[in-house]
């Protein structure tokens, strides 16, 4: 039986197991959003703004691994998810965008609401197509889910003219895909895998670094193995977190411009680098002449234009960081060679002077509500067991120093794009993912402002989330900027025009609080926490003045780093003993 090229869409979602659908309809998309009417298999969660579609299917993607999907009309609509696409192709986020074209004999003639979307997205998509035919959706379809989650994953976009989708044809779904010039490479070389292994238990002041890379790769129980197996100290990006159990002691916490002390030092005196699943962005390295002077780097990436891209290394290996992983500890287990313990218990005296330090410390004794203070209860009442996602700025940063991840997925961020705005439709993602979980999305007041008509979506569909809005009343990071490197010329930073977030989410349907007070914020996390079936806004009114510690300025290395005042009378050790 032939079907319209619509119906043959939502056919090839349900054969994909599509569980959701994150859209916004108009004209050029409207044969779609028919078919989807008449099935009850895929669910549509209508967003109140296409780039709360993409960031809603991009945490949902995080969160399950599965690829998010979001269906927009042409124009406007397919342009307003451009940030959201950008943010999950920085961030190896696999998404399907669908977006309707205008009929194929109006392209190129300045239609209503035409836009070139394969040309507009080419830069920020792993991928992208502009299906002519429709047979060739089914087929189009199955190598967009493919593309998007294999290899490296990204996003991908199809662009569907409408006329394409009136089409008739036979439906007919591809079981498996199979593409000549796409064929990602997952196993390690086994001569680099031998280079590793004596370079690795060569050290005598090794660093295992890995990224975003473990959570993708489902890797997360393989490198706890690898590095208990060494005993090495490990330390995550911000897009690795939960990848190795923050609790446990091996961990240094995070590396980077706002990483522990311990983590940054113990990179910057390496002789061996570890470096899996991971890009050495900017915000890691520091002053790139200036990175890790002393070592010697092994680079593990299932994307080879990663490799030596920003870093030169001595070991690349190209493969998954799962296989990679099994094949270094197997490889190491049958080895007699094993690593230096003397010059170790060394080493780890060396870090633990500098963990000593406790370079998160901060004033406790205040009147007013340390943003710090908040993360730490919320973790304290969650157990840490939330799933967290963040907008981006201090209160990002506080999140990942102040919430222990020991556990992959549950820490939802925009890392490589920093993209305010992007922690409220994630976390809906999130939730509909994760029904019976905690969500807790922590953002600040003026990030939560990007996409907060996305608290209309949250009343529709009972999505129960907790917003932790920590409102310094500045856009915090640039003021932090500004007061360091500006000469405290607060140029536009200052946020003076602000709603009442407690009414406001009230007007929307949802429980709002106002917390002033150190003491009641105990208080307002548990009753938030309480309400399952409710999204409850906690607008914390927290120190203007509370900056981010420690910090790496622009241009130093990881030696070169900023301490808080509050540390000032302690004996800072930057070099080894």
């Amino acid at each position: 039986m032939e079907l319209s090229g619509a119906d043959i869409l939502i056919r090839c979602l349900q054969d994909e197991g599509v569980e959701y659908i994150f859209g916004y309809p108009g004209g050029a998309a409207l044969h779609i959003y028919d078919a989807l009417y008449r099935q009850d298999k895929v669910k549509h969660i209508l967003v109140r703004h296409e780039q709360g579609a993409a960031h809603a299917a991009d945490g949902y993607a995080r969160s399950t691994g599965k690829a998010g999907v979001a269906l927009v009309t042409s124009g406007p609509g397919v342009t307003n998810t451009v940030t959201g696409i950008a943010t999950a192709y920085m961030d190896s986020s696999p998404l399907v965008v669908i977006s309707g074209q205008v009929p194929s004999q109006l392209i190129g003639q300045d239609a209503f609401q035409e836009c070139d979307a394969v040309g507009i997205t080419r830069p920020c998509v792993k991928h992208n197509f502009l299906v002519k035919d429709v047979k060739d959706i089914a087929i189009t379809i199955k190598k967009a889910f493919y593309i998007a989650t294999t290899g490296r994953p990204g996003p991908v976009l199809v662009d569907i003219p409408k006329d394409i989708t009136a089409h008739k044809a036979e439906y007919a779904y591809p079981k498996t895909i199979s593409m000549r010039s796409y064929n990602p490479v997952t196993k390690g070389h086994p001569g680099q895998i031998k280079k590793a292994v004596e370079l690795i238990l060569s050290a005598k002041r090794p660093m295992i670094y890995t990224g975003g890379g473990i959570i993708w790769a489902e890797a997360a129980e393989e490198l706890t193995d690898f590095v208990r197996l060494l005993g090495y100290p490990c330390t995550n990006t911000l897009m690795g977190l939960g990848g190795y159990p923050a609790t446990d002691p091996l961990f240094v916490g995070m590396l980077g411009m706002h990483g522990t002390y311990e983590a940054n030092m113990g990179t910057h005196q390496s002789d061996v680098l570890i470096a899996i699943g991971a890009r050495f962005d900017d915000r890691v390295t520091g002053e790139l002449s200036k990175f890790c002077p002393h070592a010697r780097i092994v680079h593990v990436d299932i994307d080879p234009s990663s490799i030596a891209k920003n870093v030169p290394v001595e070991v690349p290996i190209v493969g998954s960081a799962k296989a990679v992983l099994q094949e270094l500890t197997k490889a190491i287990k049958a080895t007699k060679k094993k690593p230096d313990a003397a010059a170790l218990k060394s080493w780890w005296a060396q870090i633990n002077e500098w963990r000593a330090l406790n370079c998160l410390a901060y004033d406790r004794k205040t009147e007013l509500i340390k943003p710090q203070y908040v993360l730490e209860k919320l973790y304290e009442l969650t157990k840490g067991q939330a799933y967290v996602t963040s907008d981006v700025g201090q209160h990002q940063m506080w999140a990942a120093q102040f919430y222990k991840f020991d556990k992959p997925r549950h820490w939802i961020n925009s890392g490589g794009l920093g993209t305010m705005g992007f922690g409220l439709p994630s976390a809906m993602g999130v939730q509909l993912a994760h029904p019976n979980k905690t969500v807790a999305c922590v953002t600040g007041e003026a990030s939560i402002q990007m996409c907060i008509q996305e608290l209309s979506t949250c009343k529709q569909y009972d999505l129960p989330i907790k917003i932790i809005n920590l409102n310094n009343r500045y856009m915090g990071m640039v003021r932090q900027w500004q007061e360091f490197f500006y000469d405290k010329r607060y140029s536009h930073s200052y946020m003076d025009a602000l709603p009442d977030f407690e009414r406001l989410a009230e007007a929307y349907g949802h429980v709002g609080m106002k917390i002033e007070k150190p003491g009641d914020v105990e208080g307002a996390l548990k009753e938030a926490l309480k309400l399952k079936d409710r999204l409850v806004f906690m607008d914390f009114i927290t120190d203007q003045a509370e900056n981010v510690f420690p910090m790496i300025p622009a241009g130093k290395g990881h030696n070169e780093i900023i301490m808080s005042p509050f540390l000032a009378a302690a004996p800072i050790n930057r070099e080894l003993a």
